[in-house]
This record gives structure tokens, sequence and C-alpha cells, in this order.
């Protein structure tokens, strides 16, 4: 709280004195702040200055996530995987069709920063110009299933030509699922598949 007072302080009477400094001196400056808490809620409990709040809150922009922005991850997408071959000088990556589809799925708790920091170590990762779906390493905690495989079924018809997609897809989700099951014990996944270990591997 001692810092939304300083900050207060400096909004209303746009003066500031620097570390070590004896004189306060003016400022000409405007703020853009970001958050993903909810400002008004921490304003109701007490833990953020009421006053403060007005002062920032002049013109409120609301982002909705990325997870709620299905359509704007593949642009995203393509634009990381640009800037990161412009970086590192190499051929330009791409995703499989595989690796488009776990990305749809995908929840990104961490929004934005998130896909870029998966694309950047799935860029590291991949042994050749295309990232596939295992090259993401993405938290199966935040895949959303679908409602049918959610029900342990795979869907009824793949899309009209990518019948290998889909059954990687169905045995991906029902790897995942055994898994989870087994708590992530791998020999005892590979016995409720009814497969090797090393098949599973």
């Amino acid at each position: 709280l001692q810092m939304q007072v300083k900050l207060l302080r400096a909004i209303q009477e746009k003066r500031i004195r620097r570390v070590g400094a004896a004189q306060e001196q003016p400022v000409d400056c405007r703020i853009l702040s970001a958050t993903h808490k909810d400002l008004a809620a921490l304003v109701a409990d007490g833990s953020f200055r009421q006053d403060l709040y007005y002062r920032i809150n002049v013109i409120e922009l609301k982002v909705p996530p990325l997870r709620e922005r299905g359509d704007d991850i593949a642009e995203l997408a393509a634009h990381f995987l640009e800037r990161l071959g412009e970086t590192y000088g190499g051929e330009r990556t791409r995703l499989s069709p595989q690796a488009w589809a776990a990305l749809k799925r995908y929840r990104f708790p961490g929004n934005v920063r998130e896909l870029e920091n998966v694309l950047e170590r799935a860029c590291t990762l991949a042994e050749g110009a295309e990232i596939t779906a295992d090259d993401l390493q993405l938290r199966p905690d935040s895949v959303e299933v679908a409602p049918a495989a959610a029900a342990g079924m795979p869907e009824l018809e793949p899309p009209e030509g990518e019948l290998q997609t889909y059954l990687d897809e169905v045995e991906r989700k029902r790897i995942l699922d055994a898994l989870e099951k087994t708590r992530w014990n791998k020999t005892q996944a590979a016995k409720l598949l009814g497969i090797s270990f090393r098949a599973l591997r």
C-alpha cells in the first residue's frame, strides 16, 4: 500500500523525487498499466486504494484471454515462428497438422507469452524443419478435451482427407487418458492400453 500512496501522489502532483535526490522535480508522463487481476474486487477488499484505482482507470480496455480468441492462435504462431527464424538465422520452422491441432485444443493459461515460449522451446527441440505435437510439450492439465473424447469415445468421422491426423489424435487422447488414470505411471498405463512399455514410449 505504501507504493500505491507514492504512485498516487506522483500522478496527482506530477512531481517525483529520484532516489537519493533532495529536491522533487516535475514530470510530464502518461501511464499505461495492465493487470490480470480484478482491481474493483481488490478495492472492495481493501488491498488496492480506491483513489488510485479511479486515477488510473480513465480508459479501460478489456482484452480477453488467448483461450477465448482461438482464431488469433494461428496468426500469432505464424508471427512468432517467422521472428524465431530471423533471430536464429535458420530455416523457417513450420507446425505439423498434429501440432496445429494440439495448439487449438490447448487452453494457454499463460496467454500470449506462453504461446511464444512454447514455440521457442519447440523450435529448439525440433529435429527438422517441422515441429511435432511432442516438440510442443504442452501441459496435459491444460489440454481441452472434446466432449466425445471426455466420454471415452472417438469422434464418429474424421474430416475429409485427414484420416492419419484423426487416427493420431485418437491414439494421443487414449494414451493421455490412460496416463491420467494411472497417475502418469507409464508401466501401468501400458498395461491398461494392452501394449508394451516400449510401444507406449
